[in-house]
C-alpha cells in the first residue's frame, strides 16, 4: 500500500437517526485511529469541527443525497454553509436525473460553482449508470475541478452487489478522470474489502466500519 491503512479512511456516519453522542464517538474514533476524515450530515458539522479541531483530521460533510435532487442554488447554500460551519470537504451528490438525461453543461456549471466553495467530492452514484454514464460523468467532474469522483452514497444500489463491480467501475472513474482521486464508498466492511477497493485503484475509502478494519489489521502487523 501507497500509505498506511488509516489514511485511506473517512470515518463515516451519515445515518438520519444519529444522537449527537453518535457523531462524538465517531469523531473520538477518528482521533483515536487517525483517520484521514469524518464524514457526517450537514447538522452535524459544528459538533465535528468542534472535536476534530487542530487535529488535521477532515470534516467531511454529505450534501444532496441520495440523487442530487435540489435545485442548484440550495445546493450552493448548503454548501456554503457547512463551510461556514467549519467543514474542510464536500462529498457532494450529483444530479443523478441530469445525468441520465445528459444535460453534461448543466451539471458542469452545477459543479463548477460548487467547486469554487470548498474542495469537492462528487459522487455520482455508480451503482445507477451504465458504463458509458461513468465515463461521461467521471470527465465532467474534472472539468468542473472537482478534487475527487466518489462511487456511492448509502442508497446506491451496487451495494447489494458485488464488490468485484465497484473495483471495475473504480476502473472507469480513474481512466476518464486522470490526476483525481478516487473514493469508493458502500459496503465496505473489512481489510479484505478495502484491499480489494485500493487495489483497483481507489485514494479514499469511506466506511463506518474503520474501527474493524484497523482491528483486523493490527493482526497482520
Amino acid at each position: 500500500m501507497a500509505k498506511s491503512i488509516n489514511k485511506y479512511i473517512d470515518q463515516t456516519n451519515i445515518r438520519k437517526d444519529a444522537a449527537r453522542e453518535d457523531i462524538l464517538k465517531t469523531c473520538e474514533e477518528a482521533r483515536e485511529y487517525k483517520f484521514r476524515g469524518v464524514c457526517v450530515r450537514p447538522k452535524w458539522v459544528k459538533a465535528a469541527a468542534r472535536e476534530l479541531e487542530k487535529t488535521g483530521i477532515k470534516v467531511v460533510v454529505l450534501i444532496d443525497d441520495p440523487i442530487g435532487l435540489s435545485e442548484h442554488k440550495e445546493r450552493v447554500r448548503l454548501c456554503k454553509q457547512a463551510k461556514a460551519d467549519g467543514a474542510d470537504e464536500l462529498d457532494v451528490v450529483v444530479s443523478l436525473p441530469d445525468v441520465k438525461m445528459e444535460r453534461w453543461e448543466k451539471i458542469e456549471k452545477d459543479l463548477k460553482e460548487i467547486c469554487k466553495i470548498l474542495p469537492a467530492k462528487v459522487i455520482i452514484g455508480s451503482g445507477y449508470l451504465t458504463d458509458e454514464e461513468i465515463a461521461s460523468i467521471s470527465s465532467i467532474v474534472k472539468a468542473a475541478n472537482a478534487i475527487c469522483v466518489k462511487t456511492a452514497t448509502d442508497k446506491d444500489p451496487l451495494q447489494n452487489k458485488e464488490l468485484k463491480e465497484k473495483a471495475r467501475h473504480l476502473k472507469i472513474m480513474r481512466k476518464n478522470a486522470p490526476g483525481l482521486l478516487i473514493k469508493a464508498s458502500g459496503k465496505i466492511q473489512s481489510l479484505k474489502d478495502l484491499n480489494q477497493m485500493v487495489k483497483a485503484g481507489a485514494d479514499i475509502i469511506g466506511t463506518s466500519q474503520g474501527v474493524k478494519i484497523m482491528k483486523q489489521a493490527k493482526k497482520y502487523v
